[in-house]
Formats: C-alpha cells, sequence, structure tokens
C-alpha cells in the first residue's frame, strides 16, 4: 500500500483576524509561532509521520506561500493549487483540489489554520477506521466550533449547528483534519463538483463532509485526542492564546 497523501486547505483570507483585508494580512498558514510558520510546522510533522506528498490548496496570498515553500527545505513532495474564488465558501477550494482527491490514493484532509501536537497525525494513520476524524470532547459550546455528535459510537450530525432533535450521548469539537479512504475521497470529489454545479459555492466543505456522515452511518470512525494540545486560529485572542498557553506545551 502507497503512503497516505495529504490537502491542506489554506485558500481563505483569513479577515477575523483583522478588520480589513487590505492591511497586507497574511494567509493563515503562515502566521509563525516560536519562529515557525504553521505552514512548515505542517510540513515537519507529515514528514516525520511517512506523508511523501502534500497538496496546499492556496488563495488569498498565494505567492506568499510560494515564497514560504521555497525558503523552505522540506524532504516531502509539495504541490499547489490555486483557487481563484477564494472568497467562496471552502467547498471551491475542494472542488479545485479535486485532481488530488480523485487520484485513488488514501488522503488526510487538514485546515491549514491549525496549531497542534503531533501525536494528532498518529491517531489519524493508525485508526483502525479507514474514514475518521479527530474530536476534543473538552470544548467551548457556542456557534464557532464545528461539533461532533455520537450515538452509540455512530456520528448523529456533524457542523456548527445541530439539528432540533438530534439525540446523542457524546459530543467534541472537530479538529478539522480528517483521513479519507480513496473510496471516501471520490465521493468527496464528487459532492464538491455537485455543490458548485447547485449554486452552492458558500458553503464549507464540512457540509459536504456531513452529507456523507449522515447518508451512511458508521462510514466514518472519531479518534478522540482530548488533552492533547491544538487550537485553530480564527480571531486575535486565539493567536493570543496559541503563543501564550499551546506553544509552550508543544515545546515542552
Amino acid at each position: 500500500m502507497s503512503a497516505p497523501q495529504a490537502l491542506i486547505l489554506a485558500a481563505g483570507r483569513g479577515t477575523r483576524l483583522a478588520g480589513d483585508p487590505r492591511n497586507g494580512l497574511l494567509p493563515k498558514c503562515l502566521l509563525r509561532f516560536g519562529g515557525r510558520s504553521l505552514l512548515e510546522r505542517h510540513l515537519r510533522l507529515l514528514e516525520q509521520t511517512g506523508v511523501g506528498e502534500v497538496c496546499i490548496a492556496v488563495g488569498y496570498g498565494a505567492e506568499r506561500v510560494r515564497e514560504e515553500l521555497a525558503r523552505l527545505d522540506s524532504g516531502t513532495r509539495v504541490a499547489m493549487v490555486f483557487n481563484p474564488d477564494y472568497d467562496l465558501g471552502s467547498i471551491v477550494t475542494v472542488w479545485y483540489a479535486r485532481a488530488w482527491l480523485l487520484a485513488g490514493r488514501e488522503t488526510l484532509l487538514m485546515d491549514g489554520d491549525v496549531l497542534y501536537d503531533g501525536r494528532m497525525l498518529a491517531r489519524l494513520l493508525h485508526s483502525r477506521h479507514a474514514d475518521c476524524l479527530l474530536m476534543d470532547r473538552h470544548f467551548e459550546p457556542g456557534e464557532e466550533p464545528v461539533k461532533v455528535c455520537l450515538r452509540a459510537s455512530c456520528i448523529v450530525e456533524f457542523g456548527k449547528r445541530i439539528a432540533p432533535g438530534v439525540a446523542f450521548d457524546r459530543w467534541g469539537e472537530s479538529v478539522g483534519f480528517f483521513r479519507l479512504s480513496a473510496q471516501t475521497c471520490r465521493a468527496l470529489a464528487m459532492r464538491a463538483v455537485a455543490y458548485r454545479e447547485t449554486g452552492r459555492g458558500m458553503a464549507p466543505h464540512e457540509e459536504a463532509l456531513r452529507d456523507l456522515m449522515l447518508g451512511e452511518p458508521g462510514r466514518f470512525g472519531v479518534e478522540d485526542v482530548t488533552g492533547l494540545p491544538w487550537i485553530e486560529i480564527d480571531f486575535p485572542e486565539d493567536v493570543q492564546r496559541a503563543r501564550a498557553e499551546i506553544l509552550p506545551r508543544l515545546e515542552s
């Protein structure tokens, strides 16, 4: 079996980090923590876990990302896919990267704006589930977290909003990292095409993943990473917390 590949979604503006996107805001994957960009940290950890090929789906600030890749001396083969419609939903970024999903390879699908413990990747790659996601049970409920709801270990809801009447016995926050079998990669690519063709281009890619999860209950497994340090960078306070709380735990 060939080594898995990775697809990192890093096309958005990250406007919530600054009020005006015209002020020279960096792509979030280029934010630096401990002297290294999130992108560099992604590539180093993927290389350490045996992922040999990586595609970075870019949009806003693509040339800055290209410059960072040229600076890095990575042992991983890295390609870039450009999404010129990066002001739309992340499902469009998946659409532009669909050739990678149709390559017949197991794929790690990853948000590019996460600072995290490398053991999370090991949990994905060593999972007994061919299709799985990472979940943290310690989170603050609200509108922002993408929630995973489980009943008897089966995913019954996935998204920022929980549909009324959904019964579940456990829940947590999705880290934004997924392990997808070749079959599920193809299904996700087809969902991205369908979303594009039916005018749902503003949707996040999590909506298409939700379709797959709920359309075939039991298809996705869950790996619990509660207790491992990580943070998604969306707001200025996330940057502060990443530097003050998460980074020291990673460096220790």
